[in-house]
């Protein structure tokens, strides 16, 4: 069925946004609880010696940690400016993560979320969310674009979203995002609020020399060392509690068979930062990354019984003399299946 968000009204809300009525305060502990969740042991993740030894004021937070807060953002999002969905009906397709300044513990972090293109795909609404996150100083401090793909209205699959609000935690209901929630108005947007005071791709902050080889030691064609995850239930689980994710694909079988899937799957936002520590692992710090760029393909599927495994590999794809940087690719396999269409990370040398 087609979707009743009606695509004229959905093309008229491009490029509104709302700011989030509150900033999310970035704590040590639950730094710690999400690298753990992404498996990544950087040693400054968890040490704040080791933090302070690369120059940072606090504990450093994991590539993917924004993900945290931008689950809320997302969901208001939906409750305002993109009404008419069942996010348990939503696929991510693609995301970029621009990095211009690290989060560390204490950061208070703000988004202005904006919803950047919408299009219709085979019966599919495609929709680009943007994520401008800046800091307590109003300090750029990311950007981020999600492409989502799902239906809206009409589209909705009904049993879909039964099943979905009997095993749901209390307090995260779906349904009220597609049932109570009204369109929004195209004549009466959310209030747009002052820009930010460092434009995206301006006013670069990365003045310190990044803690990782020279740039003199890298070659095109230099592979990284191959590395393998374990993925369980109750890491899906653990994950859905830290992330915020709760959508039940992730840990339900009954959910995901109703949703076509063979088995239940794990978070793209999960894979994707699994594959950040392989990154940060092998570059020695953290903070020398200057983006990371994943397209979904597939998923990694994972068993009531037994774990799953994701293999990750990667290459040095291009150098840049002038920048002392590199475009890293990265694969993802599991089950021979490779779960990023394509994956890229920018990182600098010293």
């Amino acid at each position: 069925m087609e979707s009743t968000f009606d695509p004229a009204q959905a093309l008229a809300l491009v490029g509104h946004h709302y700011r989030a009525d509150d900033y999310y305060e970035v704590g040590r502990e639950k730094i710690r609880e999400f690298a753990r969740a992404v498996q990544d042991y950087h040693a400054a993740h968890w040490s704040e010696d080791a933090a302070y030894e690369l120059g940072y004021d606090g504990l450093l937070a994991p590539l993917t940690f924004v993900s945290v807060a931008g689950m809320l953002s997302q969901r208001r999002l939906f409750e305002t400016v993109a009404a008419g969905y069942d996010l348990s009906q939503v696929l991510q397709a693609d995301q970029i993560l621009e990095f211009h300044k690290p989060v560390v513990a204490g950061d208070q972090l703000t988004s202005d979320v904006y919803l950047e293109s919408y299009r219709q795909v085979a019966g599919n609404d495609m929709m680009v969310t943007k994520n401008i996150i800046t800091d307590q100083k109003n300090e750029l401090v990311m950007v981020t674009r999600t492409t989502l793909v799902g239906r809206g209205g009409d589209g909705l699959d009904a049993e879909i979203t039964r099943a979905v609000e009997e095993v749901i935690m209390h307090g995260q209901s779906f349904a009220n995002l597609s049932n109570s929630a009204q369109p929004a108005s195209t004549t009466a947007p959310p209030t747009v609020p002052p820009t930010p005071a460092t434009e995206p791709g301006t006013g670069e902050i990365f003045t310190r020399t990044p803690r990782t080889a020279r740039f003199e030691e890298v070659s095109v064609g230099d592979e990284l060392p191959t590395r393998t995850i374990t993925l369980t239930r109750g890491d899906l689980v653990n994950y859905a509690g830290v992330a915020g994710d709760a959508n039940p694909i992730h840990w339900s079988d009954h959910v995901a068979q109703l949703a076509g899937l063979p088995n239940v799957v794990a978070h793209g936002m999960l894979t994707m930062g699994l594959g950040a520590g392989y990154v940060t692992q092998w570059l020695g710090d953290p903070a020398a990354v200057t983006s990371y760029r994943v397209r979904f393909s597939s998923f990694t599927l994972v068993d009531p019984h037994r774990a799953g495994h994701v293999e990750f590999s990667g290459r040095v794809k291009s150098l840049d003399p002038d920048t002392r940087s590199a475009v890293v690719s990265i694969i993802a396999k599991s089950d021979g299946n490779k779960i990023f269409g394509r994956a890229t990370a920018d990182v600098r040398f010293s």
